[in-house]
């Protein structure tokens, strides 16, 4: 818990970081308004980063007497976890999927989509579910939440930089300016997802041991997973790179063709199902 405040402290600083060398393209006034654009960035990324993912899944919130069946799941299992219920959203896109995302366990949700309550039986939802609450009992959420967040910020970033050269900002004549900033374009995306696949893959093994520590059982959710990996590279879904990483699979598994799914932000489904199927869970 203490590792991933520390990065989470880190990720927040190098975004303020990030602002202020941007904001300086544009001279002193550039980074007083990069210091200002820096602060507020850190600061939502902070408060609103679980907002930003429940939008971007397009997720309601849904209360107990719509959807009786999960919220009985995620009680017990807040329960054998010693945590208190977060909040329970559903998304309607088909794919089968589910994250987590909040700044703490007493501000946390749980989003799963109208797919994966369709596709999966009561035994593998509830191992999902496990995994998710996981993620919030271990805290890895905020960092998560935030490097989606940082992600994005580094795209905009990018953009910003490519602007100010094509707009005659800086010193350089030669055109110099603007072939640094297409390399930034193109590469400050990949840079974002390494950064998310640095800090996403180590932390899915630790949430699929959780889960299936905390119902018991490693079987339903390697089920699950097998599921979910098999309808994603054939049911699309609309979310953005930056928040794919929170999902329990990819959610842009099946898009083959994207350069940026290179680099795959989550360990190969294959070998966390092999895990699973070989974790020795205390009766």
């Amino acid at each position: 818990m203490f590792k991933n405040s520390v990065k989470t402290a880190a990720l927040l600083a190098g975004l303020g970081v990030l602002f202020m060398a941007v904001g300086s393209l544009f001279g002193t006034g550039g980074l007083v308004i990069g210091l200002a654009l820096g602060l507020a960035v850190v600061g939502g990324s902070y408060w609103f980063s679980d907002k930003l993912a429940i939008r971007a899944a397009g997720a309601q919130p849904v209360t107990e007497q719509q959807a009786p069946g999960l919220y009985a799941i995620v009680r017990d299992l807040t329960q054998r976890a010693g945590m208190p219920m977060p909040t329970i959203y559903i998304s309607p896109a088909q794919q089968p999927n589910a994250f987590a995302t909040g700044r703490n366990p007493e501000h946390a949700a749980v989003a799963v989509t109208q797919g994966l309550l369709q596709v999966v039986d009561e035994d593998e939802l509830r191992g999902v579910l496990a995994h998710e609450i996981s993620h919030v009992r271990h805290r890895d959420i905020l960092i998560a939440s935030v490097a989606a967040a940082v992600a994005m910020a580094i795209t905009f970033v990018a953009q910003m930089t490519l602007w100010n050269a094509f707009l005659g900002g800086g010193d350089d004549d030669d055109g110099g300016n603007v072939i640094g900033a297409l390399l930034m374009v193109v590469l400050a995306p990949i840079a974002a997802t390494l950064l998310q696949a640095t800090l996403s893959r180590s932390r899915e093994f630790e949430a699929d041991r959780g889960g299936a520590e905390l119902v018991g059982n490693g079987e339903p959710l390697a089920r699950a997973l097998e599921k979910i990996e098999r309808y994603a590279e054939q049911v699309p879904m609309r979310v953005d790179q930056a928040h794919a990483s929170l999902f329990i699979v990819n959610p842009l598994t099946g898009r083959k063709m994207q350069f940026a799914n290179l680099f795959t932000t989550h360990p190969p489904t294959e070998e966390r199902v092999r895990r699973l199927r070989n974790v020795s869970v205390a009766s």
